[in-house]
């Protein structure tokens, strides 16, 4: 595991109350009855799971979604009570690690649940594991494909003593687009599923950020809401928020060190900037070890409200920026957040990367201390 790097000033601060202000609106918005659960996989998409998790319970989250098994036992051991749904199939080894710490887990095979239902018999387990069946309405990942593996999984459950059928699901693969053709199909897919059933678990849910925001939708009892969460538009671009979304993460540094350079002088490797006259040269420690990948060269940060370009390649440890002029060492450098009157987004260091703000967010490396300000 890469040391956190406490001793620099490059550190990122996560807004726990713009977490919190962000499930609150959304579960002002829900029908009576209906639950929130808050996406904390991949340490909370960067943010730190568990006090990401503080914060949406404070805000009225009722559950938790992790992606694996570990995550799970990472909020069991911080204290956490609430429900916690793995949204992946577990290793048949780890089973018994599921029912010790009372976490739920998706099944997306007749195959997975009969042989979980085996080792679970073998080890006479007091408690059963709790099961949330996953259809597959159009994503292509896990899950059951037709209505009829579903109510025959549902069937196997019933029967079985260490089984518990917890919760039904599908995932929404368009729901952050413009074009809802395909997630209406989905959605069609997951009502032949539920046509299909004679009883239903305690638990369906259907919608992601994206549904949750941009679709009428009154399928389920519980939502799983992710990366709005951390004030993040799941379209990006595509689809106008619903109401304001509170990014929860700045990236900020200092200059360690500001000189003028003349006219013709080589910039980082490669030589691939050239200082075409006299300029104030600012170095900033984050590179490309943190997250902050070479792509962002001619990418603009801001120190004290001024844009200031990325020139030279970004390296592992240090990135430089041209300066409009000189600024003592120590002034402050916004990678992502506000600096003045001005504002860089996580949107916008994905446009310049070419991807989504979700890739952003999980990248940013482990040795960037994360701050946490209520």
């Amino acid at each position: 595991m890469m040391v956190v790097a406490w001793h620099r000033p490059t550190k990122a601060v996560i807004h726990k109350k713009a977490i919190t202000e962000n499930v609150a609106n959304e579960v002002a918005r829900l029908p009576q009855g209906k639950e929130l659960f808050a996406v904390v996989k991949a340490n909370g998409y960067g943010h730190g799971a568990v006090e990401t998790a503080e914060a949406a319970v404070a805000g009225g989250a009722s559950g938790f979604c992790v992606s694996n098994l570990d995550e799970g036992v990472e909020l069991r051991e911080a204290g956490f009570t609430q429900p916690i749904l793995i949204l992946n199939m577990v290793p048949y080894d780890a089973l018994a690690l599921a029912v010790a710490h009372d976490l739920s887990v998706t099944a997306g095979t007749r195959e997975w649940l009969q042989a979980a239902a085996a080792i679970l018999e073998e080890s006479k387990l007091e408690m059963p594991l709790s099961i949330h069946l996953k259809a597959d309405t159009g994503m292509g990942r896990i899950g059951f494909c037709t209505p009829e593996e579903v109510k025959e999984a549902a069937a196997f459950i019933r029967e079985s003593r260490v089984l518990e059928w917890e919760g039904l699901f599908t995932h929404f693969s368009t729901a952050d687009q413009a074009d809802d053709t395909y997630w209406n199909l989905q959605k069609e897919r997951f009502m032949e599923v539920l046509k299909k059933l004679s009883e239903l678990p305690r638990y369906v849910h259907v919608s992601n950020s994206a549904t949750a925001l941009w679709h009428d939708e009154t399928i389920g009892n519980m939502i799983r809401y992710g990366v709005a969460m951390y004030g993040l538009n799941p379209s990006g671009h595509a689809l106008p928020e619903v109401y304001p979304l509170q990014p929860a993460l700045e990236l900020v540094s200092e200059l360690i060190q500001v000189k003028k350079l003349p006219a013709g002088e080589g910039i980082g490797y490669g030589e691939t900037y050239i200082t075409p006259e006299a300029e104030w040269i600012g170095t900033i420690p984050i590179g490309y070890a943190d997250g902050w990948l070479r792509k962002m060269q001619g990418f603009s940060l801001l120190v004290e409200g001024n844009y200031c370009e990325t020139i030279g390649r970004v390296c592992m440890d240090q990135l430089m920026i041209r300066l409009p002029q000189e600024f003592p060492v120590g002034t402050k450098v916004t990678l992502i957040g506000k600096n003045a009157d001005k504002e860089i987004t996580m949107q916008d260091v994905a446009d310049q990367l070419g991807t989504i703000h979700y890739e952003v967010a999980c990248g940013l490396g482990q040795r960037i201390p994360r701050e946490y300000q209520e």
